[in-house]
């Protein structure tokens, strides 16, 4: 029977070293088998000096020829080291007296490092380094050494000896880590058992492909991968277990609100948005809430979507809310859906932060007395003091915005009936399907994958500012010839306030380069009304020139804007700089983006704008954003729980999700025992989104 151990059972581990180690997510000795090497090192064997290769770790052994202080652009100690085949430097810029006393001449030492070009020839600086002498264990490693994520305070030898002392334990079965997956997948597969695979990873032999470990691609890590993959798909099934346990509103009727309201349209809905909008009105067939996610690219049609699956649920007595992420957004769907519903005889309500004294209150009075049908509003609906007296249906747009949390969160408010209200959830943000089938995999997706016709095709062309002038003389052509224009100034590593200062520069550049044109400016820290007012002179034509930060990203619809420029398009991720050109392209004229970038421009900045200029397909550039910024940065880990994985990576191995949904469906109904203990493991306390 394995007894019990704990952190500070090992030696050196005390309460504030246990304490430092929460710092590296350790919490107990199974997550410090569980913390692996994210690199290694072959200590096993002594090179010759004269065998060494630039920038490849090495042991060396030789005797002091010379040690001396010299003085260049920094003081140094220079020592210079031979062996049979020939001589090296070692350079400290830190040192004390006893370092240098241990560099007398004749002293042999053993040294690790890695050889770099310096002044002399090879250089090793600040080598790891051993002097040798008749009482000195010469022994060298015989595996390879590991190299382990740290933290301040902790060092690689400190977190060396600490993971030896655990792995004894493990080897002794001192500590419980039982192989959770069944026996006959492990021979189905070629996979090492649990402990095999922990022990081989912290200790792999000298033989071992180190690439083929430090890519993460080596047996023994399929075999964790597999693991915690499952068990992120068993917390998201109990997720799901856990909506489906509530109680929804059933929505089926005769639809004539939803017929009415496409008859007053001047347009037919494409045969995608009607597919669509069928796999909702099914879902709210059902007694539990829906939890759809419907993607679509900038301009595919997601509010007329959202808007026919209102009007079942309006039509019903129940109350929708819909929210955006900002007020320019909001404001336009507020405008739609306004536009839309009233005539049918719903009143459409508004509620933001900017929202305030009585005209707040008289807001809040109206949601929770039922009198308004339909809310429109920011986050200010997710506040406490929002009521609603039969909230039905709660629509969302660019999920990605959001937590997880808060989406979820909403249930609350709902009940008031005891009923839990559905839930529409709606990106322009095109998620690859590696991402869907994890991140997204409490939700039931839905692709409008058709755009309306009449959208132009977009052309996109990469240029450097060095022709700036070039490129605002084409702003003038067009302008003169009806066209409306986009200059967008990206700053996204500064502060709002200097991103609002280079469109202001900007806006006064272009007023000088174009007296003839009319130009308006629209920034985040312009008042919501101002921006309005600007964006309402913009669709109405009273401007040519609309010089903007990223505010207008989502959510402003100008068919006559043909052409847009973006400043620094290499500080933006593609899925941005995606919707931001998905601005223009929204008529019939032929449409142009231009890549305004900065030289020189790093590989990352080059990848990004050839898949800009190559292609249009949201999905595409979403599976190439995802390959370029991975899934934390390009949907935010803080709204995902993404960031819990530790040693699977959702780029590199993609193509096992498939085959982990279905040994995570087959694990479930065939070894329901092993789903609780693979989830403690895996994400312990934190169970995912175990908060909502």
């Amino acid at each position: 029977m394995a007894s019990f151990k704990k952190l500070t059972d090992l030696k050196g581990v005390g309460p504030k070293m246990a304490e430092q180690l929460t710092k590296l997510n350790i919490h107990s000795l199974t997550d410090l088998a569980f913390h692996l090497p994210f690199r290694y090192e072959d200590r096993s064997r002594i090179l010759p000096i004269a065998g060494l290769q630039p920038m490849r770790p090495a042991v060396i052994q030789g005797e002091v020829k010379g040690a001396n202080i010299v003085f260049g652009k920094r003081r140094s100690l220079l020592v210079k080291l031979q062996d049979h085949s020939g001589v090296i430097s070692l350079r400290f810029f830190h040192f004390n007296a006893a370092q240098k006393n241990q560099m007398s001449v004749g002293n042999t030492l053993r040294c690790y490092g890695e050889p770099r070009r310096g002044a002399s020839g090879l250089e090793l600086y600040h080598p790891e380094y051993q002097r040798i002498d008749e009482n000195t264990d010469t022994q060298l490693e015989a595996k390879l050494t590991p190299v382990y994520s740290a933290t301040d305070g902790i060092t690689q030898q400190r977190l060396r000896l600490m993971h030896e002392q655990a792995l004894d334990f493990i080897r002794d079965d001192q500590v419980s880590l039982p192989d959770l997956l069944p026996a006959s997948w492990c021979e189905q597969w070629r996979l090492p058992g649990l402990k095999e695979a922990l022990l081989f990873l912290h200790q792999p032999p000298t033989n071992t492909d180190i690439l083929s470990l430090e890519s993460g691609q080596h047996p023994a890590h399929k075999r964790l991968i597999l693991e915690e993959l499952l068990a992120h798909q068993f917390s998201l099934f109990k997720l799901r277990a856990q909506i489906q346990a509530d109680t929804a509103p059933i929505i089926n009727g005769d639809h004539s609100m939803r017929l009415k309201l496409l008859s007053a349209l001047p347009f037919t809905p494409t045969i995608a948005q009607q597919r669509v909008t069928d796999e909702i009105i099914e879902d709210l067939k059902q007694p539990y809430p829906m939890l759809r996610l419907v993607q679509g690219d900038v301009g595919s049609g997601k509010t007329l979507v959202a808007a026919m699956a209102a009007c079942d649920v309006l039509q019903k007595g129940y109350q929708v809310a819909l929210m955006a992420p900002t007020e320019i957004l909001a404001e336009q769907h507020l405008k739609n859906m306004t536009e839309w519903f009233e005539p049918l005889g719903i009143r459409v309500g508004w509620l933001a932060g900017k929202v305030k004294g009585k005209a707040r209150v008289q807001s809040l009075h109206d949601i929770a007395s039922g009198e308004v049908q339909l809310v429109v509003g920011t986050h200010a609906l997710f506040q406490a003091e929002v009521a609603f007296a039969r909230l039905g249906l709660v629509i969302i747009d660019e999920q990605h915005r959001f937590g997880v949390d808060q989406r979820l969160s909403l249930k609350k408010k709902g009940e008031k009936l005891g009923l839990v209200p559905h839930q529409l959830v709606m990106t322009a943000t095109p998620i690859p399907r590696t991402l869907a089938m994890s991140a997204y995999a409490d939700l039931d997706t839905s692709v409008i994958d058709e755009l309306p016709p009449g959208r132009s095709p977009i052309t996109t062309v990469v240029i450097s500012e060095q022709r700036r002038p070039e490129i605002i003389h084409r702003v003038q052509e067009a302008c003169s010839e009806g066209a409306q224009a986009y200059w967008v100034c990206t700053l996204i590593e500064e502060s709002e306030a200097l991103q609002c200062q280079a469109a202001e520069i900007t806006f006064e550049e272009l007023r000088v380069a174009l007296p003839n044109l009319r130009i308006g400016l629209v920034h985040g820290r312009m008042k919501a009304a101002e921006k309005a007012e600007i964006m309402a002179k913009f669709k109405a034509h009273e401007l040519d020139l609309l010089v903007a930060t990223t505010v207008i990203e989502v959510g402003v619809d100008v068919p006559n804007a043909s052409l847009m420029i973006i400043e620094n398009p290499e500080r933006l991720g593609l899925a941005q700089l995606h919707q931001l050109r998905g601005r223009v392209g929204r008529g019939s004229a032929k449409s142009h983006c231009v890549l305004l970038y900065k030289s020189p421009l790093s590989m990352t900045g080059k990848q990004r704008l050839q898949v800009m200029r190559d292609s249009q397909d949201g999905f595409y550039i979403a599976e190439q954003d995802l390959q370029i910024r991975g899934p934390g940065e390009l949907l935010g880990t803080r709204q995902t729980g993404l960031q819990m994985l530790r040693i699977a990576d959702l780029v590199r191995d993609a193509e096992l999700l498939p085959q982990v949904q279905d040994m995570a469906n087959d694990l479930w109904v065939s070894h329901p025992e092993s789903v609780e203990p693979l989830i403690k493991r895996w994400l312990g306390d934190a169970e995912r989104f175990a908060n909502v």
